[in-house]
């Protein structure tokens, strides 16, 4: 009882896990959770929802929050020790849920089941289950059962590898340049990259492919010598494409192996594809509707980038002496369009947007908006700048979230939220378990004594990891599979994500959590409409590029793996629908971790087709707003209710139309992205 990972008594002791906690951890929970197996499907076990939960559910679920923790860890305070005992976990872990998943007998029990016992909840997890036994082999037998938990447990290590290796080819990259050779890039990565060069003891400046570093050096350094370097090797990462030594990180037989391991799955299940499988627990019909929707889309973008391309040409040859742009100029020549036409910049705004000041405005909304309290909390944390909230309505606790914003070595890339601990009425205890989420950003520290401050991207970012864990935390659902994001599905998922991005174009919103770093000024209104008709620019280059990515990760999952060249694909899929051709060198799909190692294979799509509905909810929003432009807070509640509070209990769709009335147009979503025919 002195390893933390098996103290579930409160919140996770972070500040006491060590790498030697996880092996005898994993080790005593799966000896729970194998007895826990062997008693509830013993002859004579009673087929009953609550006596199934409270022996089995209880030990799983234990499972899931410790190891939840050990991978939240690895993806936020990388070490060698704590990957080298992650990894040799990994593989009896997946081997528990992959033999979990295809156990007759458990499979018999749940069938057993008389559905008229069980309330609605209970009821659609109880669907989901029988599906998910489906799809975990559980119909499978001999060789073939064998088969398919070999591929599983391979899966995971390949998945996981795939990770690492991205991590590893970003943490590897360093280059060392002088002040001059940064020319036009802002003050602030100045400071921080000078002060990154000196803790290695070096002169000049330190870059490196983490977003906050990167990305304004693409956008505004006038060396294209420069910017091409950084180019190359971001791109190239994790591939064979790498220099030197950064090549031990190569992604390609990963790939190879993780493509042909699905399509084995898919046909062991008796699918032709592993896009087939990936639809079945999704909105989305088959394939081919994706696609469909995927084209179509495509072709009402298509006219706006063409128009946005021509001006970016334009600017480029009259503006900046550029007749033939390259992959590496395109942020440049974008942002300078940006601000020669609207007459702004991201780093005038950033000094408006405190990160503090942000978080206080965030907060603000969704307690006004939602009806709750949201105050600091106490728990372990995994490093000191990680922050712990609380979520009240009423004086009652509704879920609580860490929070993680700074980019640092061993953390890695992009923004997420996980849930450490989901919504359940125990059936051991009798008790009420909150929710409580991981919310993770990789922002910019702050330089030169001053906060941390926040690009308008970066706002965004924040406003839609909480929509997730908003998703994740108010749940009023009681069964812990169908409660908050579990249960939803995939497709419908990134709905309450993308519906509050929506309120950082708000200016009663915005208003209120902006004060410039130096003055404290709020955003000046005129700043603030510029923005906003600068917000949709090149809205139809962006969503050409959202449908590149979404038809080749769907392409790649229906085609046979025997005849699936991905690089070939790449080149066909630009030549389809991309504007843009990227260099020959270029080698996206080795670092595409949403696909090989997050969860979206054949799903990327996932995110322009909950747009569409996250467009159309906020519709309502707007269509109610009331004469000061607030929102309304009966539209609120209802949102709250229908999509929020139900989770997983239902399909995504009753949801929508329960709060909607109707099912979901495009034509919000056309409309919010100024392609509006």
């Amino acid at each position: 009882m002195n390893n933390p990972l098996l103290d579930f008594s409160g919140a996770i002791a972070f500040d006491r896990i060590t790498p030697a906690h996880v092996a005898p951890a994993v080790d005593e929970l799966l000896r729970r959770c194998e007895a826990a197996l062997a008693q509830v499907t013993a002859d004579g076990f009673p087929a009953e929802w609550n006596a199934m939960a409270s022996t089995l559910d209880v030990a799983t679920e234990q499972l899931s929050r410790a190891f939840g923790a050990v991978s939240h860890l690895s993806s936020v305070m990388d070490t060698p020790e704590l990957r080298a005992a992650y990894n040799a976990a990994l593989p009896l872990v997946t081997a528990f849920w992959t033999k979990l998943g295809a156990d007759e007998r458990l499979y018999a029990q749940y069938k057993a089941m008389d559905p008229r016992t069980l309330n609605a909840e209970q009821r659609q997890a109880l669907s989901n289950a029988l599906r998910g036994f489906r799809l975990s082999g559980a119909e499978l037998q001999g060789a073939d059962r064998e088969r398919f938990a070999a591929v599983q447990e391979r899966l995971a290590q390949l998945q996981q590898k795939f990770s690492e290796n991205v991590l590893d080819a970003t943490d590897a990259f360093s280059c060392f340049v002088t002040t001059e050779a940064l020319a036009g890039v802002p003050e602030d990565v100045l400071h921080a990259t000078r002060e990154a060069a000196q803790t290695d003891g070096k002169d000049g400046h330190k870059l490196t492919l983490h977003m906050p570093c990167y990305l304004p050096v693409m956008q505004f350094a006038h060396s294209r010598g420069l910017r091409e370097t950084l180019y190359r090797a971001y791109v190239t990462r994790a591939s064979e494409q790498a220099e030197g030594g950064a090549r031990q990180f190569d992604n390609s037989q990963v790939m190879q192996e993780i493509l042909a391991l699905r399509q084995e799955e898919a046909a062991l299940l008796g699918y032709a594809n592993f896009g087939e499988v990936s639809v079945v627990p999704k909105m989305a019909e088959s394939p081919a509707q994706v696609l469909h929707f995927l084209r179509d889309l495509a072709q009402r973008a298509r006219p706006f980038a063409e128009r946005d391309l021509a001006d970016l040409r334009r600017f480029a040859s009259e503006q900046l002496q550029l007749d033939d742009p390259q992959s590496w100029d395109w942020p440049y020549v974008t942002e300078h369009l940006k601000e020669a036409r609207y007459a702004f910049n991201e780093q005038e705004v950033k000094q408006y947007f405190p990160a503090s000041k942000v978080l206080a405005g965030l907060f603000k909304i969704v307690e006004t908006l939602f009806e709750l309290q949201i105050q600091r909390d106490e728990a372990p944390v995994w490093h000191p700048a990680v922050e712990f909230y609380r979520i009240e309505r009423a004086g009652q606790l509704v879920g609580q979230f860490y929070l993680d914003k700074p980019a640092r070595t061993g953390k890695r890339g992009g923004a997420w939220m996980d849930d450490a601990r989901s919504r359940w009425l125990r059936p051991d205890t009798g008790r009420l378990q909150t929710p409580v989420a991981y919310l993770v950003c990789n922002f910019a520290d702050g330089v030169n004594g001053k906060p941390p401050l926040l690009t308008h991207d970066d706002v965004t970012t924040l406003f839609h990891e909480f929509g997730h864990g908003l998703q994740h935390m108010l749940t009023q659902v009681n069964e812990h599979d169908v409660s908050g994001i579990s249960g939803v599905e995939w497709d419908a998922v990134e709905l309450p994500s993308q519906f509050m991005e929506n309120f950082c174009w708000e200016w009663e919103v915005l208003k209120h959590m902006t004060a410039h770093v130096d003055t404290g000024e709020p955003l000046p209104r005129a700043l603030f409409d510029k923005m906003t008709a600068a917000k949709n620019f090149q809205a139809g280059l962006q969503t050409l590029r959202q449908i590149e990515f979404s038809l080749f990760d769907m392409l790649l999952h229906t085609r046979p793996t025997g005849a699936t060249d991905i690089l070939a694909l790449v080149d066909e899929v630009r030549t389809e629908v991309a504007l843009l051709k990227p260099p020959a060198f270029n080698r996206f799909p080795h670092s595409f971790s949403h696909i090989f190692s997050g969860g979206y294979a054949a799903g990327y799509y996932s995110y322009k087709w909950a747009e569409v509905l996250s467009a159309d909810a906020y519709a309502a929003f707007e269509e109610t707003r009331g004469g000061d432009g607030e929102p309304s807070l009966e539209t609120g509640r209802r949102y709250r209710q229908a999509i929020l509070e139900s989770g997983g209990s239902r399909p995504a769709m009753e949801s929508f139309k329960a709060f909607r009335g109707r099912e979901p147009q495009l034509d919000a979503l056309l409309r919010h992205q100024g392609m509006a025919q």
